[in-house]
């Protein structure tokens, strides 16, 4: 039970025709107070909502196994991004990986705002490879290029062998190990 002692200690004058007052001792009760702050706390526990984790909507393909009915695209509206070692990035459009070209993160913006104002809207298509060597950054700082680009349609993909190799070959020929 938790008290609070309020006895008063003196401060009257004395003197003549001063009548002393028998001193009481009061006492509060505090018990209640506690009740209530405990009540209070569970209250807001129970109501309170925790916070709901955010996440980006990403629009994935729908696995189906028969060819037919999977999405497809124009080659000419994709552009494929290999995200390499040491922050560069490795582009082409269309098919063929053999046109393979280097870049950085800060000059992928360009390209990316370039080949959508060359290809129908609905043509357009950023297909993202990461390779072993790119970093979780790297893949983020490229995810938010998606969003600032206003880039509807991309996918996160596997790296083909073919495209592995051909970004092997340009990295060891730019020197980058």
């Amino acid at each position: 039970m938790a008290d609070m002692d309020v006895s008063d200690k003196g401060g009257h004058k004395k003197g003549p025709g001063v009548k002393k007052s028998k001193k009481k001792n009061a006492r509060v009760d505090l018990t209640a107070m506690v009740d209530l702050g405990f009540l209070l706390i569970t209250f807001f526990i129970f109501t309170t909502t925790m916070a709901q984790p955010t996440a980006m909507d990403l629009l994935m393909p729908k696995d189906t196994p028969d060819k037919e009915k999977q999405q497809k695209i124009k080659a000419s509206g994709a552009l494929t991004l290999m995200l390499g070692k040491q922050d560069v990035i490795y582009y082409y459009e269309g098919e063929d990986p053999s046109t393979l070209m280097p870049t950085s993160y800060k000059d992928v913006r360009d390209i990316i705002i370039k080949k959508k104002k060359t290809t129908n809207p609905d043509d357009f298509m950023v297909v993202i490879k990461p390779t072993e060597d790119a970093t979780y950054k790297n893949t983020v700082d490229i995810l938010d290029e998606m969003t600032i680009n206003v880039v509807e349609r991309y996918a996160l993909v596997d790296i083909r062998p073919d495209e592995l190799n051909f970004v092997k070959l340009t990295e060891a020929a730019n020197g980058i190990q």
